[in-house]
């Protein structure tokens, strides 16, 4: 589980990391990630969740969320303190299997990461 603290919930800063931020997709997500301003307070990285009813029902949305929250929350400490990450989910996500979804999410966060 995602603790509440490494949750991304106010509209601003999904708002500030899709627009600001820079982005890498992958065949099921699109991952956004906005670094901390440098000399800024060092809080926990946070995480949020787009999972719009491209994907399917509710219930379709429902287990993507759900996985993706999982993958991520393994993921949190190497996410740089500070910083946001949005990760949308794509249509085809509603049909990746769990392995899939952390191959995407993976390999978007790996070049997210990596120095300019």
């Amino acid at each position: 589980m995602l603790p509440a603290s490494h949750r991304l919930r106010r509209s601003d800063d999904f708002r500030r990391a899709v627009r600001s931020g820079r982005r890498a997709a992958r065949r099921a997500v699109v991952v956004h990630l906005l670094f901390a301003p440098a000399g800024s307070t060092r809080e926990p990285a946070r995480v949020g969740f787009v999972v719009n009813k491209a994907v399917g029902n509710a219930v379709l949305r429902n287990r993507v969320h759900r996985r993706l929250r999982a993958v991520l929350a393994a993921r949190v400490p190497e996410l740089p303190a500070g910083s946001l990450t949005v990760v949308r989910a794509l249509p085809s996500s509603a049909s990746a299997s769990y392995d899939e979804l952390v191959a995407d999410v993976d390999g978007a966060l790996r070049r997210l990461l990596e120095p300019r």
